[in-house]
């Protein structure tokens, strides 16, 4: 019975939203309620802003159901699939970037998770090679996630 549990089907690689708003006080919140009244959890995290504007990259439980409140509610936005990592201790970082060094994979940017079952740490990883990146990781014993390690 426990063979059954773990078939779950492969639901893809975890994608990332980026979100393009206006730098302006409450457009965060917007778009964290927008989410949550659809019962879209968010996984990660990050803001890079400018004078002008500001990139909200997120990872979520539910990426169908995020794209349509994002469309409902006008947000510009893209998607992208990620690696998203989960490791020991933060010490294991460091194999991470020389893995990804040693394979000659730029990493554009990594951000953590928010939260992740059972205390474990992770990170969204953005490189140049998202397909090479996580066969390496994992080829080296990194555990990299699926969709259905991320969906609550």
């Amino acid at each position: 019975m426990a063979a059954e549990l773990s078939q779950q089907p492969d639901l893809g690689p975890v994608r990332q939203f980026s979100i393009f708003v206006e730098n302006k006080v409450g457009r965060l919140n917007e778009l964290v309620e927008s989410l949550a009244g659809a019962d879209v959890h968010i996984m990660a995290l990050c803001l890079v802003d400018t004078t002008d504007s500001t990139i909200i990259r997120i990872v979520v439980d539910y990426p169908e159901r995020a794209e349509q409140v994002l469309d409902e509610h006008r947000f510009a936005h893209d998607d992208v699939p990620v690696v998203a990592i989960e490791l020991q201790s933060e010490a294991q970082l460091k194999d991470v970037t020389r893995l990804l060094l040693k394979a000659e994979i730029n990493i554009h940017y990594v951000y953590p998770f928010l939260f992740r079952p059972n205390g474990r740490y992770g990170l969204v990883v953005r490189t140049e090679a998202q397909e090479l990146a996580a066969s390496v990781l994992s080829s080296h014993g990194i555990t990299v996630l699926g969709r259905n390690d991320i969906a609550r």
